[in-house]
């Protein structure tokens, strides 16, 4: 049993009206996307809507709001203490293969479903809330085509797996503070979100995102969730020259496993492939924006600083590559830097695809608690 953490109130009333309107915005997001099914994918565009006020702030009020909608029992779910042991309990798999600690959004009421959104987006760039919407969108996807038996409710691969977007869970680590640690946990099938908040800092790792279909309509527009992530990396494979590319390609076959994924925090990889310091300026642009993809995903005050810190070791970051460089095949692709890996694993093929990003010195944000 959680030991419940009672939420409260933000200490910053002052800025009350700034607070409100973008509460109002990320409320308006989530009651879009639960509504129905439907409205799922067509909210994603009124993420795009600015929010005001300090991230921190608003991120503590959006956490403090969706802990105040709950009922005891639902808060003795969703509450855990910063330092529990549970909080590495996350995955990509399908639940309830891997149960996940917190709430089932299934389970909450379409007020509550949108207040949790509402922390989700608290804590994310607009780009990065849009992803996790068409990674839910993707997934409610399958279990429609896969249908009741077959990865619909009561289904799927694995003893009693649920696809769709009911089978996500939120969770909350510690008590939501603008200067104490504190931690958002969301996740479902192809989904690890892991923002830990430290003041001003929302450390995203480790952090999974896959997706399967990799390509589906909204309506007349195609969506692909990691379009970018894809996009970026051949671009940059093949812009290397044949000498870059013999070091860079490491394998002629990609291989589908996550070294780094989830359940294997604290392992360490040797480095492969070619190094940034052998690129020239226009290649090492290249690797930013593969690195960009990943990074992007949080709050954007938060990923500008990590992008900047990451550019300054660009020259010691490597880029590995396994399988065809062709556009279109399937491929996996390491990036592995001081203080960021990323990989991409496509699983069997181009339409299931996983990937996570870790930091080494600062994955659930223990470095910065270090100092």
């Amino acid at each position: 049993m959680n030991e419940s953490i009672q939420p409260t109130s933000p200490a910053n009333r002052g800025s009350g009206k700034k607070l409100v309107a973008a509460l109002s915005t990320m409320l308006v997001v989530g009651v879009a996307i639960y509504a129905s099914r439907s409205s799922l994918s067509a909210s994603a565009d009124e993420s795009k809507e600015k929010k005001s006020g300090a991230p921190t702030p608003l991120a503590v009020t959006a956490a403090n709001k969706f802990l105040d909608a709950l009922d005891a029992k639902q808060r003795e779910k969703a509450v855990y203490e910063f330092g529990s042991a549970k909080k590495s309990n996350w995955s990509n798999l399908p639940a309830p293969i891997v149960q996940r600690n917190g709430v089932r959004l299934g389970d909450l009421t379409k007020e509550q479903r949108a207040l949790a959104m509402g922390v989700i987006a608290a804590v994310l760039s607009k780009s990065g809330y849009r992803k996790v919407v068409d990674i839910m969108d993707g997934d409610q996807k399958l279990a429609d085509a896969q249908g009741p038996g077959r990865g619909g409710p009561g289904g799927g691969r694995g003893p009693g797996a649920r696809f769709g977007t009911d089978e996500y869970f939120l969770a909350i680590f510690g008590k939501p503070s603008e200067k104490e640690p504190w931690m958002v946990q969301f996740g479902g099938h192809h989904l690890g979100v892991n923002v830990t908040v430290i003041g001003k800092n929302f450390v995203l790792t480790p952090t999974h995102t896959g997706a399967q279909p990799t390509l589906f309509k909204r309506g007349d527009n195609d969506v692909r969730p990691l379009g970018l992530e894809n996009d970026t990396a051949f671009k940059l494979v093949n812009a290397l020259d044949d000498k870059q590319q013999a070091q860079a390609i490491i394998a002629k076959r990609p291989q589908g496993e996550l070294l780094l994924g989830p359940g294997r925090d604290g392992r360490k990889i040797d480095p492969e492939g070619i190094k940034g310091s052998a690129l020239n300026a226009d290649q090492r642009a290249m690797l930013l924006d593969v690195i960009g993809a990943w990074i992007n995903i949080v709050e954007s005050e938060t990923a500008a600083a990590r992008m900047a810190e990451i550019k300054e070791k660009i020259g010691e970051t490597y880029f590995a590559w396994k399988g065809a460089t062709t556009k279109g095949s399937a491929a996996y692709f390491r990036v592995q830097g001081p203080s960021v890996v990323i990989e991409y694993a496509p699983q069997g093929g181009t339409g299931h695809i996983h990937t996570v990003v870790r930091n080494p010195k600062d994955d659930y944000g223990a470095g910065i608690l270090e100092k």
